[in-house]
C-alpha cells in the first residue's frame, strides 16, 4: 500500500511539472518563476509521503483481534517394520506409525537439517521405554498402550520439534507367536500334571498316615465307608488288622490274633491255613462296595500296592497287583525285565 502511494504521488508530481513547463514557455516567464517552480516540483512531493506517513497509524485494538494467527508448520514421517525389544530376550515387536511434527521456534543460529530424523529417534525412544517392559505375548494390548503414550505432542530432546505418531501397529513375527503359544500350552498341562500328583499325593499320606496309621485307625474310617454299620465292622477287624499290619510293614499283634479268620482244614500249616492278603483285600473291596469291573478296584489296589512297596512288601503289593489290576502288574514285569543286569 505504501509503494502505491508513492508511486502516484511521483506521477502527478511529473504530470503537474510537464504542465507548468508547456504554461510557463507559452507564457515566456521570467527566470526566477523557474526557480520556483522547481522549488514546488521537489517539495511537495516530500511533503506529501511525510503527511501520509503520519496519518498511517498501527492497526485498531478491536481489528487485531480478528487478524488469523500464522498457520503451523507440520510435517510427517511413515516408519514401517521397526524392531523393538520386549520384556523377553530375543523376541522382538515390530512397529509400524506415521510419525507427525511440527517446528518450535528458532533457538539462536541453529537449523535443523533433517527434522524427520530426529521425529522418528524421539518417537522410537518414547516407544522403547514401554515396550521393554512388556511380555511378548500381549501385543494387542501393547499397541492400545502405545496408541495413548504416543498421540501427544511432546518436545523432542533437543527442544527444536513437538512429535507424536498415529495409526499405530504393533506385531510379533509368526514364528515367535507360536513359540509363545506352545509355551503356553505346556504351562497349562504341567499346572494339570501337578495338581494331579499333588492329589494322588495326598491321597496316599491320607490312606498310609491316616487312614491306615494303625487298626484303630482303619476301624474309624471304615465305620464312616459303611454308614456305622458296627456288626459288618465287627466281623471285618481282622481284615483291617491285616491290612494295617502290611501297609505298616508290621506283624499283627497278638491281641488281634484271634480275629483272623482259621482256616476248616486241619492238616495244613497255620501259615497256610490263614487266607492271603489278596483274600483278605477282596473282601476290603466288597465291603467297600466296589463289585468286579468297578475301575475304583483297580485304581485303590495301585495306590495301596505302593503304599506296602514303600514298607519293602514287593511280593504282597505284586500279589494284589496281579490279581486285582493285572495290567499294571504286567506293565511293571515287562519294565523289570528290560532293565539291563548290572555286573556285579
Amino acid at each position: 500500500m505504501t509503494t502505491g502511494r508513492k508511486t502516484t504521488t511521483i506521477f502527478l508530481t511529473v504530470l503537474c511539472a510537464l504542465l507548468a513547463t508547456i504554461l510557463g514557455l507559452t507564457q515566456e516567464w521570467p527566470p526566477w518563476a523557474w526557480a520556483a517552480l522547481a522549488v514546488v516540483l521537489v517539495g511537495v512531493p516530500v511533503a506529501a509521503i511525510k503527511i501520509a506517513a503520519l496519518r498511517r497509524g498501527s492497526l485498531p485494538a478491536d481489528f487485531t483481534n480478528f487478524v488469523p494467527a500464522a498457520p503451523i508448520e507440520r510435517r510427517e514421517q511413515h516408519v514401517s517394520g521397526v524392531a523393538l525389544p520386549s520384556r523377553w530376550p530375543d523376541y522382538d515387536f515390530f512397529l509400524s506409525a506415521t510419525v507427525r511434527w511440527h517446528p518450535l521456534e528458532a533457538r539462536g543460529d541453529h537449523c535443523v537439517l533433517n527434522p524427520a530424523g530426529l521425529a522418528v529417534e524421539a518417537v522410537l525412544d518414547r516407544a522403547r521405554a514401554l515396550t521393554e517392559q512388556r511380555n511378548p505375548g500381549r501385543a494387542s494390548f501393547v499397541r492400545h498402550e502405545l496408541s495413548g503414550a504416543l498421540s501427544i505432542l511432546r518436545p523432542d530432546p533437543t527442544g527444536r520439534l513437538q512429535v507424536m505418531a498415529e495409526n499405530i501397529t504393533l506385531t510379533l513375527q509368526e514364528s515367535d507367536q507360536q513359540r509363545l503359544d506352545k509355551l503356553a500350552e505346556v504351562r497349562k498341562d504341567k499346572a494339570v500334571w501337578e495338581h494331579e500328583r499333588t492329589y494322588e499325593q495326598s491321597k496316599r499320606e491320607y490312606l498310609g498316615d491316616d487312614v491306615l496309621k494303625d487298626t484303630g485307625s482303619a476301624v474309624v474310617w471304615w465305620l464312616a465307608k459303611n454308614d456305622n454299620q458296627i456288626d459288618k465292622t465287627v466281623a471285618d477287624l481282622g481284615l483291617l488288622a491285616q491290612i494295617t499290619s502290611a501297609a505298616n510293614n508290621t506283624d499283627i499283634p497278638e491281641r488281634l490274633q484271634n480275629l483272623l479268620p482259621s482256616s476248616s482244614e486241619p492238616s495244613t500249616p497255620v501259615i497256610e491255613r490263614e487266607p492271603t492278603t489278596a483274600d483278605h483285600f477282596d473282601a476290603f473291596l466288597a465291603g467297600m462296595g466296589f463289585t468286579d469291573g468297578d475301575v475304583r478296584r483297580a485304581m485303590l489296589t495301585k495306590q495301596i500296592a505302593d503304599i506296602i512297596r514303600t514298607q519293602d512288601r514287593h511280593e504282597t503289593a505284586d500279589e494284589l497287583l496281579r490279581r486285582y489290576d493285572p495290567q499294571a502288574f504286567t506293565s511293571r514285569t515287562d519294565d523289570q525285565l528290560e532293565e539291563p543286569e548290572h555286573p556285579r
